[in-house]
């Protein structure tokens, strides 16, 4: 049963579906979909067209709006909007530790959690599309990985789209993850110097944390084990156009005076806690690298594997010396999963996923090539999780595809800017800007 209730300026439902686990065996073992459809309240009774939001991650449900925030405001003015949370997140049937031992052991997870790729999203959003809109097609926007999983709506059912726009989510259509990750660790490198030219201060401060938990492991208060190397981990802050600012404003008062001498304060490090740990997403850790497997070479645990081709990254190397310290970003590591409680349990799970070489194709190039669904993409000029020069290939292998390319932005624009973002993309798929 939809209940409906009201914010400022919206009417909300919630709404909620049962999809297969497998699509391929549709009379199987079926899962639970969340969806919020959001409508303004002066459009509430008119028949509208659907907008469905893709949120990034993977593993994160659908941002929760209060009234009509960020790009929601200009959705509104005239669609019906549904905010769906993708398998497994959020109020979906989750897949996290203490519901996964009910899949049986570490293989049994391994394998159901290999259905929640952007393919089987996209075959959800087809059987929620049929419920919600009778059949009409609708426009998505992907954010992120949500972009991704739009490259895959528009390979396995671009009948489903009006449009599609996709804002820093234009994936690679052949990279392995080891491609991915090369290209990855020089963005960090310069995000890190970027924030070290507007905050130098922060060049001694992050080099005395770092020396810190290099002589003595910190247990954070959910129990993460804090080591110089999760520390780094913070540079996933500096996708964000206000990231660099929050990481300034952590590092400024780190360190208290204690009868011991010097020590981290119970502040940073609940602040700390609530960056670094996978609690509240877990699938993100599980299934972030199996993102980019596409063929019968596994990923291994790619990020970590590839880290070691940049020897500037590690932390004793570097406070032997002056140097500043680097931070990475968007990477999942094997040791990951044995600092983080939320994670410790689900270790063999990640491994037997990292060793996996079945993976089935995400993207059609050819039907990418052939596509008549109007389509537009925002490109974050160096952004820090997306490659830029992937992203613009694969800008040209999709015909009719229009490119905004803009460095006004970080990784979070379509939220940092408001409506006008979604505006100007939604104006593009119409040959209007």
């Amino acid at each position: 049963m939809s209940v409906s209730y009201r914010q400022p300026g919206v009417v909300l439902t919630d709404r909620r579906f049962t999809v297969p686990l497998d699509h391929a065996d549709p009379a199987g073992e079926t899962i639970e979909l969340y969806a919020r459809e959001v409508v303004a309240s002066d459009k509430a009774r008119q028949d509208l067209p659907w907008l469905l939001y893709l949120q990034g991650g993977p593993g994160f449900g659908a941002h929760r709006f209060v009234g009509r925030q960020a790009w929601l405001d200009r959705a509104l003015k005239e669609y019906r909007v549904l905010l769906l949370d993708q398998r497994g997140t959020g109020a979906s049937t989750p897949a996290n530790r203490q519901t996964l031992p009910l899949r049986g052991g570490p293989a049994e997870q391994a394998d159901y959690l290999a259905r929640f790729r952007a393919d089987s999203i996209v075959r959800d959003c087809e059987l929620v599309r049929r419920e919600v809109t009778g059949g009409a097609p609708w426009t998505v926007l992907g954010q992120s990985f949500g972009g991704f999983c739009t490259v895959t709506y528009l390979s396995l059912a671009p009948e489903g789209l009006a449009a599609a726009v996709i804002t820093g989510g234009l994936p690679s259509l052949d990279a392995h993850a080891d491609d991915v990750y090369r290209a990855a660790y020089p963005r960090m490198e310069r995000k890190a110097a970027a924030h070290y030219a507007r905050y130098p201060q922060d060049v001694e401060r992050a080099r005395r944390i770092a020396e810190h938990l290099l002589r003595q492991e910190v247990t954070l208060p959910g129990g993460y084990r804090l080591g110089a190397e999760a520390f780094q981990s913070l540079g996933i802050l500096l996708g964000g156009g206000e990231g660099s600012h929050r990481l300034h404003f952590l590092l400024e008062d780190a360190f208290v005076p204690t009868p011991r001498g010097p020590a981290l304060s119970d502040a940073f490090l609940e602040e700390v806690q609530g960056l670094l740990s996978y609690a509240a997403h877990p699938l993100y850790a599980l299934v972030h690298e199996s993102i980019y497997g596409q063929d019968d070479r596994p990923t291994a645990w790619s990020a970590e594997r590839v880290r070691a081709e940049f020897p500037q990254f590690d932390a004793a190397k570097t406070l032997a010396g002056d140097g500043p310290l680097l931070l990475t970003g968007e990477t999942v590591h094997p040791w990951t999963f044995d600092r983080d409680p939320a994670l410790r349990p689900l270790r063999e799970t990640a491994g037997l996923l990292a060793a996996r070489t079945d993976w089935t194709p995400l993207y059609d190039p050819a039907r990418l090539a052939a596509n008549e669904v109007p389509v537009a993409a925002a490109i974050y000029h160096d952004d820090l999780y997306v490659d830029t020069a992937h992203s613009l290939r694969t800008a040209r292998a999709i015909r009719g595809l229009r490119t905004w390319v803009t460095d006004e932005y970080e990784h979070d624009g379509v939220r940092a800017g408001g409506p006008r973002v979604l505006d100007r993309l939604l104006a593009l798929t119409r040959d209007e800007a």
